[in-house]
Order: C-alpha cells, then sequence, then structure tokens
C-alpha cells in the first residue's frame, strides 16, 4: 500500500476544487512517474544488475555460511528422506511379495522405512528452527542498521522524505525482505542442491536415463521460473499502477463528498475507480490462471519423468530377480520431489515486490548518505563556551538555488540572547542549521571559541539544545519525555526542570504524576504546556547553547508572553539564539539580527534601534506596542 499526500487549501472564494484539482494532478503527475519508472526494471537481468550493486539483503548471505550451509543441509535431508521413505517402501513391497523365508531377508528396508519416516519430519522442524532463527537474526540487524541510517541525518528526511516512504521502509519493506529469505532464496537453494544429489543417484543406475531426467527437471527449476517472473513481472506492475490510480481517484472523489450528495450523484460517487478495479480483478484473475496451468504443466513433467524412470527400470533393473525388487523404489522415489521443485516457481512470483523493496532501501540509504558532510578531524571542547563566530558565510543550497546568505558575519559572546528576524525564506532557520553542523556554508566558517562547528560534531549533544516551533512529545510518560534530554536525569532533576517551566504544580495534580502517559504527539497537553514540556527537557539537558526556532507559534498572546518570558529565565545564563517573526518577548533580548534578501538590515540592541531605527520602530508599534 502506497502513501497518498494530499494539500486542500481553501482561499477566500472558496475554490477548493481547483485546489484538489492542482494537488490531485500532481499526485497522479507523481504516480505515473514513479509507475513509469518501476515498469522500465523488467526482465531477470535488470533484477541481477541491481541485486548486484544491493548492500541491505544479499550481504548478509555471505555472513554465517556455517549456519546457512546447516539450513541448506536440513532442507535438503527432509527431501532425501522423503525420497528415501518412498525407495524403501517401494523395496520392502516388492520384496516382500516374493515371499521372503524369513523376517530377516527383509529387516532392514523395515529399520530403514522407519528412519526415513521419523528422519523426515525431523529435520523439517530442525529446518524451520534454523532457518527463522537466521532470519530473524538478519532481520533485527537490518532495523538496527536501519536506524542507523537514519539517525545520521534527520535534518535531511524531515526536508527530503516523506513521513509515508519512511514509515513503509519500517513496516512493509523489512518484512518483504524477511519473505525473501524463507520464501524464496532458501527453497530455491535446496531444491538445486536435491537436483544436484538426484542427478548423482540416477547416475548409478542409467547415464541416459540421468540426462533425460535432468532435461525434464531443467524445465521445472528453470524455464517455469524464467516464465513465472516474467509473467509476474508485467502483471505486478500493471496493477499497481491500477492501484495507485484507483487509490488517487477515490481520495480525490472523498474530498468532495459533500458535493457527491448535494447534486445527488451518489451512483456515480460509488462507481468512482470501478474501472481500475475492473483492471486489478482481471490481472488477479489472469495470474491465477496462470498458476493452476503452470502447475498443472510442471505436474505433466513429473509424469513424464515417471514414465521415463518406468521405462528405464523395465530395460535395466529386470536382468536380475534382485535387481527387479528396486524398479518400484527407484519410480516411486521421484513423487517426493513435486513439493520441493514446484515451490521455486511459486517463489519466484514475489521477485517484483523484494525487488521494489530492495530499491526502496538502497534508494533511502543511498540519499542519505549522498547528504552526508565531508568529514573532519574532532577536536574536544573542554573549556567554557566564550565566543560563536558566523565569519563571512554565505550559503544556498545548490549551484542554481538564490542565496540565503550573503557575507554573513555575527560574532556572539557566551551568555548572550541574540534574536534573528526578517520575512520568511531568509535564511533564519539556515542559520541554527549551520551552527548545529547540518549544514555547511557555501564560503566562510562558523566557530565556537575559534574551533569550527564541523570539527565539533562528536560534541554536539553536549553543546546544544534545540526547541522548535512543533517539538515532538512521545506517547510516554511525562517523566520519560523529558528524561530524553539526559537519560540519567533523577527524578529531582526532573522536579526541578518542571518548577523551573512552571509545569510541577499542574503533574503534581495528575493521578500518576511524573508517570502519566500523555497522547500521541503530546495530544493531552495543550500548546503551551507541549513547548514547556520541550523546554524542560532542554534543561535537564543542561547545554550551554539553546536555539529556539520560533517556539511561540500558535499560541495565543498571553501565553506567548508567559512562554517567552520563562525561556529567558530558565536560560539566563545560557548562550541562546531565537529566530521569530514577532517581537513578542523582545526586551529580553540582548542583541537584534534583522535579516532581509540575505544580509543584515539592521542589527542592536532592541532599546538602541527602537529609539534609533523607524522601520524597527514601526513593526514593533504594529507587532506589539510602544516599547
Amino acid at each position: 500500500m502506497r502513501w497518498v499526500a494530499i494539500t486542500l487549501t481553501t482561499d477566500s472564494n472558496g475554490d477548493d476544487g481547483r485546489a484538489v484539482n492542482v494537488g490531485m494532478n500532481n499526485v497522479i503527475s507523481a504516480r505515473g512517474s514513479e509507475t513509469n519508472e518501476s515498469s522500465a526494471h523488467h526482465g531477470l537481468g535488470s533484477y541481477l544488475e541491481a541485486w548486484h550493486h544491493d548492500h541491505w539483503f544479499w550481504p548478509y548471505l555471505r555472513q554465517n555460511r556455517w549456519h546457512l550451509a546447516l539450513i541448506f543441509c536440513m532442507g535438503a535431508l527432509t527431501f532425501v528422506c522423503a525420497a528415501g521413505l518412498m525407495f524403501t517402501s517401494g523395496y520392502l513391497i516388492s520384496r516382500s511379495a516374493r515371499h521372503p523365508y524369513n523376517v530377516l531377508m527383509v529387516y532392514v528396508p523395515i529399520v530403514l522405512t522407519r528412519a526415513f519416516g521419523l528422519g523426515r519430519p525431523t529435520f523439517s522442524y530442525l529446518e524451520r528452527i534454523l532457518s527463522h532463527d537466521w532470519v530473524l537474526h538478519v532481520v533485527s540487524k537490518l532495523r538496527v542498521n536501519l536506524y542507523k541510517t537514519l539517525a545520521k541525518d534527520a535534518s535531511f528526511l524531515n526536508e527530503h522524505e516523506q513521513t509515508g516512504s519512511v514509515l513503509g521502509v519500517l513496516a512493509d519493506d523489512l518484512d518483504h525482505l524477511e519473505n525473501f529469505y524463507l520464501r524464496t532464496i532458501f527453497p530455491t537453494i535446496v531444491a538445486f542442491i536435491v537436483w544436484l544429489l538426484v542427478a548423482i543417484s540416477m547416475g548409478v543406475f542409467s547415464w541416459q536415463t540421468c540426462l533425460l531426467i535432468l532435461c525434464i527437471f531443467a524445465l521445472v527449476l528453470l524455464l517455469a521460473p524464467r516464465v513465472s517472473l516474467q509473467f509476474a513481472d508485467i502483471h505486478y506492475h500493471r496493477e499497481k499502477a491500477a492501484r495507485n490510480a484507483e487509490y488517487t481517484k477515490v481520495a480525490e472523489e472523498y474530498l468532495g463528498l459533500s458535493d457527491w450528495v448535494i447534486t445527488h450523484r451518489s451512483e456515480q460517487f460509488v462507481s468512482t475507480g470501478g474501472h481500475e478495479f475492473d483492471t486489478i480483478a482481471k490481472s488477479a484473475r489472469s495470474r491465477e490462471s496462470f498458476e493452476r496451468w503452470r502447475d498443472f504443466c510442471i505436474q505433466l513433467a513429473f509424469a513424464g519423468a515417471t514414465v521415463v524412470l518406468m521405462i528405464a527400470s523395465m530395460l535395466v533393473l529386470t536382468t536380475s530377480t534382485s535387481l527387479a525388487n528396486y524398479a518400484a523404489a527407484v519410480v516411486l522415489s521421484i513423487f517426493p520431489l513435486i513439493d520441493c521443485f514446484i515451490v521455486v516457481a511459486q517463489a519466484v512470483e514475489e521477485v517484483p515486490l523484494y525487488s521494489e523493496s530492495l530499491a526502496h532501501l538502497n534508494g533511502l540509504s543511498a540519499r542519505v548518505e549522498a547528504d552526508q558532510l565531508p568529514a573532519l578531524p574532532q577536536q574536544p571542547l573542554d573549556d567554557e563556551i566564550e565566543s560563536i563566530d558566523f565569519d563571512h558565510v554565505t550559503f544556498r543550497y545548490g549551484p542554481e538555488e538564490t542565496l540565503l546568505l550573503d557575507d554573513f558575519s555575527l560574532h556572539i559572546t557566551a551568555g548572550q540572547k541574540v534574536a534573528l528576524l526578517g520575512p520568511s525564506g531568509e535564511g533564519k532557520t539556515t542559520i541554527l542549521q549551520l551552527l548545529l553542523g547540518d549544514l555547511i556554508p557555501t564560503s566562510g566558517e562558523i566557530r565556537i571559541n575559534g574551533i569550527p562547528v564541523r570539527a565539533l560534531q562528536d560534541a554536539r549533544k553536549h553543546l546544544f539544545g534545540y526547541l522548535n516551533q512543533d517539538p515532538f512529545i512521545f506517547r510516554a510518560s511525562i517523566g520519560n519525555n523529558i528524561r530524553l534530554g539526559n537519560a540519567k536525569a533523577t527524578d529531582e532533576d526532573v522536579w526541578n526542570a518542571l518548577k523551573t517551566v512552571e509545569l510541577d504544580e499542574m503533574v503534581r495534580q495528575l493521578p500518576d504524576g511524573l508517570n502519566t502517559l500523555v497522547g500521541e504527539m503530546g495530544s493531552t497537553l495543550s500548546g503551551g504546556q507541549r513547548e514547556r514540556l520541550a523546554l524542560a527537557r532542554i534543561l535537564v539537558k543542561d547545554t550551554p547553547i539553546v536555539l529556539l526556532d520560533e517556539p511561540t507559534i500558535g499560541l495565543d498572546p498571553i501565553t506567548e508572553r508567559h512562554l517567552m518570558s520563562t525561556i529567558f529565565q530558565a536560560n539566563e545564563r545560557r548562550t541562546l539564539l531565537w529566530v521569530t517573526h514577532h517581537l513578542q518577548g523582545l526586551e529580553h533580548a540582548d542583541w537584534m539580527v534583522f535579516l532581509e534578501h540575505g544580509h543584515i538590515l539592521m542589527q542592536g540592541h532592541p532599546n538602541e534601534l527602537y529609539r534609533s531605527n523607524t522601520r524597527f520602530r514601526t513593526l514593533y508599534r504594529m507587532d506589539i506596542a510602544d516599547m
């Protein structure tokens, strides 16, 4: 299932429909390009080429080789025992039909029949245990690897990845790879091992028969899977395209559901996506029909192999009485191999799905790695923070992009409170990202105590506390949400932080106190309480530098003023950079910088600017009142 993101905007004239149509057209275009891209990967050769460059799935097959060898051995022994059971049973029946004068004459076949009968379920059980244990360990490593990949650059994911795509990788793609091991790779390798053992066994009786059996089984293990893959590949992408189109149409019509009801066109609404649904259903029926005929043809191939063995047995094993006992045994031994070989053609049908999951994982990791900053030798920062310097910093996201910052210079001393103002899109948040080290200046340098910030990334978590306009509150207890800033914080530390942000009384009144669970994304808290809880998280972290990215957006003026006052009081001894569009709380700032077109238009102490700068005074009066 794919995630569909739709943005609905309403202007003053109520033109919802145009906005929806534009949004949906964009979605359809995106779907079309995705479908075309996916459909370009038809054929076994393209899959092999894609897998050759994979670094998520195939590397693990090269690890724990002895464990894998044991799994394949158990799988092969399962079918060896099944074939042996039929072989000894056939021999026992044939030999017993000749009325041996003593039961000891058939004692060995009796014991072997019992041994093979016990061996088949035993080896099958061991193979399942070992394979699932191996796969679960590998998938756990894959999840850890994925989390490490995502953790490399959280800001990149926020800016370049859709939430649905990341959740799809976490929830679906790794599970698909788990099935890829269990349902495709392992059965296929076991089938080819058994094929080799069959060839060797048949060669003992007759090399001509061996060649015929090998050719027949080649149709089952090589031709049938190849045809199945080609057929499944075409229908997979056809159904995917139709399903995407169906989701798009249904989502669009659902947004206009009230209009359908008002205009009494419910029947037309119900029929939405009907054509695509019929296409999917027709394709599914076609696949089911193909699978029935394919399995029937494989069974015919085994019937042909049985006839070949019957003829060969008649020609080779009837020359003496002792050999004649093996005739039925050889023919019967082939029947258990149907279950071993038929699954190969069935397994490859899901290769397109698995390959798409691999492409998602490899594409995600490739994009994250490409966005990684050049490595720089890390330096310790043992001394207290004395200064932060932006030295002639210029930044743009790409060669063709507009300059966000142009020769920006700023000197900040320890404990100073600096407010960054300016219109939207002028690079205020970019300044914080540059200071954090998430972005690299196009030119210029950013230093803390004279050390480039890129050389301080190992100490980053000890340097910066960050509070943005929408802090994430996890569905956990209040105490655990605060301890995200410092896992070693004691209850006393947490209560002190809550007291500083003026939430302690509210928490004490809750039934479970610090252990009270908040809703998903802090839904049980108000906007101001979420901001204060996130601020308490920063306080227990106790970093010397605090970065604020519009923390009061969406709050009412009274709550905004109260929260800003709390923030400045709680961070009285810390260096603070504050990005804002509002001038509320500016009286607490030591320095203000106003950006426009990538340049510093004005800077200075707010009181001094209010007296000396007409534009600042006008802006302040429009936003607040007289200072």
